[in-house]
């Protein structure tokens, strides 16, 4: 574990550090690994190695709206801040909060040690990211995104070493991106092994915090909106106050298709700009579709909640998409009729589906990411003789477990502080009659898992805060890419529930195993993508048609139409040539035929596919330098990431500024 500092190490971590400054190469002797690389990206970033203190502080009104940017961290760690003042009283430290660029924002702590800490800026408003302050704790774990103990001579300029720090990230319970960083400092006597642990464990009780505080923020949304949504012919979706999906009405898809979304609704968020397009900034390219649509601020008093955007049902827009998966038809398509193939192996999983479908057992889907799973369970519905009632789709991967728990059962009125006053139908009760649909099955937590066994062997279900059964009567399909059986045997997933779900059971076929039907995917994607996008002239020449037929897409259909969809946005002639395709495609161009399956994550295929990803994201990190000619911030600009980011992606990849630019020189 690289983790820890050691404080025995000062003297042979100082003369390595008097090494490096000095031009000379530095001993790994006594030195870790995060901290050496951690000096490599300093010097790259021309931190001044004799500085005495961070950058002066912000004036107070700036100070201020960070704070107020960063609201919601601010209030789920303020409390707990406050209950370690007076632990923290008499242990000579203090404890720091910083947002996601290293700006400390709050502190606590021993008041003995704010007048040391204010001479190095360490305080409010004053800044901590590596490339401003050098290595310590607060940037190192921002640049590595992990827990991190700096002490001493490890800090890289030379008015900090006096100092030790220990801090980790808190990252959002929703998607995991960080909102900020924790952290506990003193003078280098007070250093303690255990200090990282203590910041870890309340790092973990603020997510938690933000997890509750998210959770009825999104049930607050959805009381304040979701009566407007329902009622209406127009597709509505509801956002959160970061442009991230809550919840769409079943008009949405197709409303939204008309728009020109491509592909899956969750594939166009989350909408980072939300706040600045809806007060009538422009939107991005890639979200063009946001000009077409109505933005209505969902708020409550003066906090802002979310967004409701809004597709109208009947469109102006000249081209309507009769033959897009996710246009509404004028009559119900035939079951089954939305997926493309004819291979031997996909005729038989249809007809083993269409078979099932007349009966009312629940049926589980296996089949990796990307090969039309929904689609099948669609089928299924359509064909089954539920297909008048409703068909309800929920993705069980990427919830928290109390979230997954109200939308699958419901809740009653006051069931919890933030619960919609008139309660809420769970997504189990609103397919009554109907076909529930359960993505990524093995993502539910196993505390759910016997609750939803009661719902399929006892016909009725609790919504939460309630006390009184209510009748449902639905057919239940459950999908996942993971090995059940597997999971049964580690632990991960409930024999009983198992069972229950693979009465029937149906694999489907990954693409590479259907080669037959890639001519013909190719052949619809393109008619259906250059329609959508009035690109009615775009084809593929010979290379890039090649490319396509001997890619072995391990991201199955969804990838496959992604790099169709790719390419017709960026052709310019008409003609589709190679330079168009995504870089994995056009990398790796060798036959189907000489590449092994792999069902299962881990797989030789995977590997493959990483490298190949790999190997495309160094090129192009060396080309984004060698454009800006060792211009680190505006490689990172052209590359879309924080300049952080980039000087971990430089050390994964081994590259330097000086390297890559020799090398841009010698060609």
């Amino acid at each position: 574990m690289d983790w820890f500092a050691s404080p025995v190490a000062d003297t042979s971590v100082q003369a390595a550090w008097e090494r490096l400054i000095q031009g000379g190469n530095s001993s790994t002797d006594g030195l870790r690994g995060i901290v050496g690389e951690s000096w490599r990206r300093c010097l790259d970033g021309r931190v001044d190695p004799d500085a005495a203190c961070a950058p002066p502080p912000l004036e107070e009104e700036p100070l201020f709206d960070l704070r107020a940017r960063s609201g919601q961290l601010m209030r789920a760690s303020v409390p707990f801040i406050n209950q370690t003042r007076e632990f923290l009283s008499q242990t000579g430290t203090i404890l720091l909060l910083a947002d996601p660029d290293g700006m400390i924002l709050e502190h606590a702590g021993d008041t003995r040690i704010m007048g040391p800490a204010g001479e190095v800026h360490l305080a409010p408003g004053c800044i901590w990211n590596e490339l401003s302050s050098g290595t310590n704790a607060i940037g190192t774990a921002l640049a590595l995104m992990q827990p991190v103990q700096i002490h001493g001579a490890e800090h890289f300029c030379a008015g900090i070493k006096r100092w030790t720090c220990s801090a980790t990230v808190i990252r959002d319970p929703v998607d995991r991106t960080v909102l900020g960083v924790l952290d506990v400092s003193g003078l280098a006597k007070t250093y303690n092994r255990h200090s990282l642990a203590f910041i870890v464990s309340m790092a973990g009780r603020i997510e938690g915090s933000l997890g509750k505080l998210a959770m009825e923020r999104r049930l607050r949304l959805m009381a304040c909106c979701w009566a407007y949504c329902s009622g209406r012919a127009d597709g509505v979706i509801v956002v959160d106050d970061r442009g991230r999906i809550v919840r769409a009405n079943s008009q949405a898809p197709a409303a939204f298709a008309r728009l020109g979304i491509s592909g899956a609704l969750e594939s166009a968020f989350p909408i980072p700009d939300i706040t600045r397009i809806a007060a009538g900034s422009k939107a991005p390219q890639e979200a063009a579709w946001l000009n077409l649509a109505r933005i209505e601020r969902v708020s409550e008093g003066s906090e802002l909640l979310g967004f409701m955007l809004i597709a109208p049902a009947v469109t102006r827009r000249p081209t309507l998409l009769s033959d897009s998966p996710l246009a509404a038809p004028s009559t119900p398509a035939p079951a089954f009729s939305r997926i493309v193939g004819t291979s031997p192996a996909l005729s038989a999983t249809i007809q083993k589906a269409r078979q099932l479908a007349k009966a009312s057992v629940p049926v589980l889907i296996v089949g990796e990411s990307g090969v039309g799973k929904e689609l099948f369970a669609q089928g299924i519905h359509q064909a089954s003789e539920r297909a008048d009632g409703p068909f309800i789709a929920l993705n069980c991967g990427g919830m928290s477990r109390d979230l997954l728990t109200s939308e699958l059962f419901g809740y009653a009125e006051g069931a919890f502080t933030g619960a919609c006053k008139s309660g809420m139908t769970g997504k189990i009760e609103a397919a009554n009659h109907g076909t529930l649909f359960l993505d990524e099955i093995g993502e539910m937590p196993l505390d759910i898992q016997p609750y939803l066994l009661r719902v399929l062997e006892e016909g009725e279900i609790y919504r939460l805060g309630e006390n009184t059964a209510r009748k449902v009567d639905f057919r239940l399909v459950a999908a996942t890419n993971r090995d059940l059986r597997a999971d049964v045997t580690d632990g991960k997933f409930r024999m009983d529930l198992y069972y229950r779900l693979a009465v029937t059971h149906i694999a489907i076929p990954p693409l590479r195993e259907r080669k037959d039907d890639l001519q013909g995917l190719i052949e619809h994607w393109l008619h259906v993508l250059r329609e959508r996008y009035g690109a009615v002239n775009a084809v593929f020449d010979d290379a890039a048609h090649a490319c396509l037929l001997n890619y072995a897409w391990p991201g199955n259909v969804r990838e496959l139409r992604n790099a169709i969809e790719c390419a017709v946005l960026m052709t310019e002639g008409g003609v589709i040539t190679v330079n168009e395709l995504p870089p994995e495609v056009r990398v790796n161009a060798s036959p189907m035929d000489a590449r092994p399956a792999a069902s299962l994550p881990g797989g030789e295929l995977a590997r493959q596919k990483a490298r190949s990803l790999e190997t495309a994201e160094a090129e192009a990190i060396r080309t984004a330098i060698q454009q800006s000619q060792g211009n680190l911030t505006q490689a990172a600009a052209q590359l879309g990431i924080a300049k952080s980011t980039l000087y971990l992606k430089m050390s994964k990849y081994a590259l330097t500024r000086d390297s890559v630019a020799a090398r841009r020189v010698i060609r």
